[in-house]
């Protein structure tokens, strides 16, 4: 499947800095792979700079976003739907009223991976754009 997913950098908070280094930004065949140590110390803490966190006893990041009104959370929950449709990685969610709850994790390969990295790089986008 062709990777559709654009650099996104979030407009309002310290930007994630990326490495050039590290691939998670592009699209794997095959299987999704955990993390490495290194990918870690490189990757969140640049989501935990922007509020995620990790998930205690799992391998898995957890943010919670607040909206003016019901209308507007499931206005991004739809919005990020449709990206994780195309990426074919699905978040873990709870709504209620204006509050998202989003644990991401990649169950294929039993915690964090790229897919997670790349998906929370979206949300955040997409959440910035709705502040």
């Amino acid at each position: 499947m062709p990777c559709s997913f654009e650099h996104p950098l979030h407009p309002t908070s310290a930007m994630l800095i990326y490495s050039s280094s590290l691939s998670f930004l592009r699209c794997q065949a095959g299987k999704a792979h955990r993390l490495s140590t290194e990918e870690r110390e490189q990757l969140l803490p640049n989501l935990r700079a922007v509020g995620w966190n990790e998930v205690e006893g799992r391998d898995a990041i957890f943010k919670e976003f607040h909206f003016k009104d019901f209308n507007r959370a499931f206005g991004f929950m739809t919005r990020v739907a449709l990206q994780a449709e195309k990426l074919d990685h699905h978040p873990e969610w709870f709504n209620v009223y204006n509050k998202v709850h989003i644990t991401l994790s990649t169950h294929e390969c039993g915690g964090l991976s790229e897919r997670d990295i790349n998906l929370a790089s979206f949300i955040e986008q997409v959440a910035a754009s709705l502040s």
